[in-house]
């Protein structure tokens, strides 16, 4: 999440934040993944965010574009299904909107989340609107974007806008049919259920906000 003054420790704590959620709610992700697709959304996620954080002290660095190609490389080989790729490819592409930076302001920090989006959208022939991730990633990065252009706020509220947003936006997928992914097949089946990774977005975004002020 971003705020006025994103430094590395800030994007540190994110990623260790979203880490440590994957591993946290394995079954709980699981559970809302085998409702129509395979179930193994949880399963998959929690062991390559595990090795990210076994890894931890060999990831980090004071480069953060390094720092996210670092956990890119590590989700990309040990997260398995479609997550892989698609997570893999969001870390990369917010590496890439930060290159050469040192430190990170606001509009960094969305810059990160829309080029992560934008990654998944090519690497998952996906949208808005086809019941996936994007569903809450998306519209949490315009809020923030938003937030900013009304004149900003600091780290805690937007990190809470983040988080009530994507939170918002998941639960919106309950009604969707699912147009990606195993779910698809699936068909009418999909719909009742929220899409795990939108989920999951929402999840990790209030697990941020929730300790933002403690970060240390």
């Amino acid at each position: 999440m971003p705020s006025a003054s994103t430094h590395v420790d800030d994007l540190s704590y994110v990623v260790r934040t979203v880490a440590r959620t994957a591993v946290d709610n394995e079954r709980a992700f699981g559970d809302l993944d085998a409702v129509a697709g395979d179930g193994d959304f949880g399963y998959s996620l929690a062991r390559g965010f595990e090795i990210v954080l076994a890894d931890w002290d060999g990831l980090v660095s004071d480069s953060p574009s390094e720092f996210l190609k670092h956990v890119a490389l590590v989700i990309s080989k040990r997260v398995g299904g479609t997550s892989g790729p698609l997570w893999g490819t969001a870390f990369l592409r917010a590496a890439g909107a930060v290159r050469d930076r040192s430190e990170l302001g606001a509009a960094d920090a969305v810059a990160m989340l829309r080029a992560a989006a934008e990654g998944i959208k090519a690497r998952g022939k996906s949208d808005v609107g086809d019941k996936t991730l994007l569903d809450a990633l998306v519209p949490m990065t315009d809020a923030v974007e938003r937030r900013l252009a009304e004149g900003g706020g600091d780290a805690g509220e937007l990190a809470s806008v983040a988080a009530t947003t994507a939170r918002a936006a998941a639960d919106a997928t309950t009604s969707m049919q699912a147009r990606r992914g195993r779910a698809s097949y699936t068909g009418e089946r999909s719909i009742g259920s929220p899409d795990p990774g939108a989920v999951a977005v929402a999840v990790m975004a209030e697990r941020v906000a929730e300790g933002w002020g403690d970060r240390g």
